[in-house]
């Protein structure tokens, strides 16, 4: 028998009485049906849920055939039947007014009892979906939450009347009273958020997206730590101030390997990471070759036009030093230096850091050595110097690396130093190869500690070349910093065809060196030059008495490296110039009859293993006549297309009107053979910073 539902008068009568104290039998069969509600948690849910199921679909039926009936009974009839015997007896159809037509009347009642009924299911059917997606997104956080829809299921069982009348207090009472309420929802939302989970699983399957959108949106953007030398670009300078320019060789090309990187991402790069000179040297370039190692440079210098600045000149100058054959190269004895910290746990990072390394061994002869250290928390030895011709040993203590813990890089390079000392090769050449995303986070990590610690192994003849990799955590002022003092270059590793470049067509020009401490000095002619200033080599400035000076670090120069530096000019008696006229200084009249160069050209190395420098001297002639050779002569061009496009890229103050578009033309019409591509993947470079701009 249902009991009857209580009023407001009844439930206030019933808060107001003291209950009396439940029997033993109540209190156990209260307790055996919580517990068991407890226990059977999720079996309940389940249950319930096939339950409403039910209910709904058999509501559902019922409603329909319900509407149907509905709409059967108010469908037109004849007349015949309806109306008793008189309804024969009656006038013909028209002669009948309108209320005694009983078919008009059907009709018109049927028609608006079908819109009305239609009405009426519509408005059912959106109170039902909205019920739904409510239900829907109160489950779903529940389950991100991870609780439980009927966490206080096991007192559900009980009616609102058994809470209250087992409440031992008037508190105690009206929280019986709140609790069954929020209890009945719950109950009623989990129920609508189980059937139609049940019943519309692909209309479940929209919302998760949106959820996991949010709560992506809701995450902190990634942190981008990297890390670049803050560079203030060369500016212009008078030449009757300031008439010479010093500064040590490049042959570094990190800087071009990282722009790519990011505009490929569809990025522009900041401007700190453009480093001109390395973009202008990642290319190869057709100048005359060295014919002695004794000799081991030739230098070319041309003049051009400026392009970007009406009435200015650019010197172009070309070294091209020379090339090792096979029985030239000396034995090598490497340590791969592999940081295998967590921040390398990237696939672009330590899998790509393998590759590299194996395609290394290709290149290397078979009585080379060959040692690996590691480092993430600590430091440690995963190879002992093993030769080459063991390649599937190095490759196995290659393949076996895995990244994860902190990074202890100072530690690491201590014990790569180590290991290079012990098995040092006085007729060879002794280098450690550090691959490394440049995060140094434990132990020694200030870049000046680290300097020094390499400048001193540096005199001991074993030197540091740095391999970057990765993006977020790229921490190039320190890589810069370890290769620059170990007398070693630095490259960017962004993809496997850069390692293939690096490692294997340029093995040898990154590994052995020809030349050492290599610097060059231009004194431009104040008859001839009003203003001058160096496109890149910001960071390789030296000061006009360091040339002269054999204790004072520069470049090193590998097999076949060549090297370009190219100088804007404005000559004397232009018009028009960068610097404003001094108002108490005279500009130098030009003696056009006893001058005919625009500066002098002298360039200082070391041999390897010499501490006493050795000098090359070249006038740059003011009327040098255009060279013939059509080959250089696109080298020249192609060269001033990267330096115009490193200008673009780092917002250069001095870059006039010249424009990316220029840039294709120009780089597009100079390309030459190309052989390997690097300038057609240029030309798209420069669009996508188009693009990206």
């Amino acid at each position: 028998m249902n009991k009857k539902p209580m009023n407001e008068d009844d439930l206030q009568k019933l808060l107001q009485q003291q209950p009396p104290a439940p029997d033993a039998d109540a209190k156990a069969r209260h307790m055996a049906a919580a517990m068991a509600a407890f226990n059977a948690q999720h079996t309940n849910e389940q249950n319930i849920a096939q339950d409403t199921i039910h209910n709904i679909n058999h509501n559902s039926e019922k409603k329909t055939n319900i509407l149907q009936g509905f709409l059967q009974r108010l469908r037109l009839t004849r007349d015949t039947n309806h109306h008793g015997k008189n309804t024969m007896r009656a006038p013909t159809f028209e002669q009948r007014a309108f209320w005694q037509k009983p078919a008009l009347i059907s009709g018109i009642a049927a028609s608006s009892l079908a819109v009305l009924a239609g009405l009426t299911f519509m408005q059912h059917l959106m109170i039902n979906s909205d019920e739904q997606e409510l239900a829907a997104r109160i489950a779903q956080e529940s389950h991100t939450k991870n609780v439980p829809l009927n966490v206080q299921q096991p007192s559900a069982d009980l009616t609102l009347e058994e809470s209250v009348v087992s409440a031992n207090s008037d508190l105690a009472k009206k929280q019986a009273v709140a609790e069954h309420e929020q209890l009945a929802r719950s109950k009623m939302v989990a129920v609508q958020s189980q059937a139609m989970m049940e019943q519309q699983p692909m209309a479940l399957s929209a919302p998760a997206p949106a959820y996991a959108a949010a709560d992506m949106m809701s995450q902190p953007a990634p942190e981008f730590r990297d890390r670049f030398s803050d560079v203030n670009e060369n500016g212009v300078l008078a030449v009757k101030n300031n008439p010479v320019s010093t500064f040590s060789i490049d042959v570094d090309t990190a800087s071009y390997s990282f722009v790519r990187r990011m505009l490929n991402n569809g990025q522009l790069p900041e401007k700190d990471a453009v480093r001109s000179e390395e973009l202008i040297n990642y290319f190869d370039y057709a100048y005359p070759l060295p014919t002695s190692k004794k000799t081991p440079f030739t230098t070319t210098v041309s003049l051009v036009d400026s392009p970007w600045t009406k009435g200015n000149k650019l010197i172009h100058i070309g070294i091209q030093g020379y090339q090792l054959t096979a029985s030239e190269i000396p034995q090598s004895n490497l340590v791969f230096l592999l940081d295998v910290s967590g921040s390398m746990d990237e696939p672009s990072k330590l899998p790509l850091v393998k590759q590299s390394m194996g395609l290394l061994l290709d290149t290397l002869k078979p009585d080379d050595t060959i040692a690996i250290v590691v480092y993430a928390g600590a430091a440690g030895t995963v190879l002992e110097p093993t030769k080459v011709k063991e390649k599937q040993k190095i490759l196995a203590a290659l393949t076996n690396l895995q990244a994860g813990g902190s990074t202890a890089g100072a530690e690491g390079i201590a014990l790569a130093y180590q290991l290079a000392e012990a098995n040092f090769n006085k007729n060879g050449v002794n280098r450690i190869i550090l691959a490394t995303d440049g995060d140094f986070n434990v132990g020694q990590t200030g870049d000046e500690a680290l300097q020094d610690f390499v400048e001193r192994k540096r005199e001991q003849g074993i030197y540091l070349s740095v391999l970057g990799f990765g993006q977020g955590n790229y921490q190039d002022a320190l890589m810069q910093t370890l290769a620059q003092n170990g007398n070693g270059t630095a490259a960017y590793i962004d993809t496997l065809s850069e390692a293939q470049k690096v490692l294997v067509t340029e093995a040898t020009s990154n590994l052995f060196p020809i030349a050492q401490d290599v610097k060059i000095q231009v004194e431009f002619n104040p008859n001839t030059v009003k203003e001058y200033r160096l496109i890149g080599y910001e960071t390789r400035a030296l000061k006009q008495e360091d040339f002269n000076n054999d204790k004072v670090d520069a470049g090193e120069v590998g097999a076949g490296q060549r090297v370009t530096a190219i100088y804007e000019i404005t000559p004397a008696g232009a018009q028009s110039g960068l610097l404003e006229e001094s108002r108490y200084q005279q500009e130098t009249k030009v003696d056009t009859k006893t001058s005919s160069e625009y500066a002098f050209l002298r360039l200082r190395y070391k041999l390897p293993g010499e501490t006493q420098s050795q000098l090359l001297e070249t006038a740059i002639e003011k009327n040098v006549l255009p060279d013939v050779n059509t080959t250089y002569q696109q080298e020249v061009n192609f060269s001033i297309a990267v330096a115009g496009f490193a200008q673009l890229l780092r917002g250069s103050n001095y870059a006039g009107d010249f424009t990316y578009d220029k840039v294709i033309e120009l780089a597009q019409a100079n390309k030459g053979k190309d052989e390997y591509g690097y300038r057609t993947e240029f030309v798209q470079l420069v669009r996508k910073a188009k693009i990206a701009q």
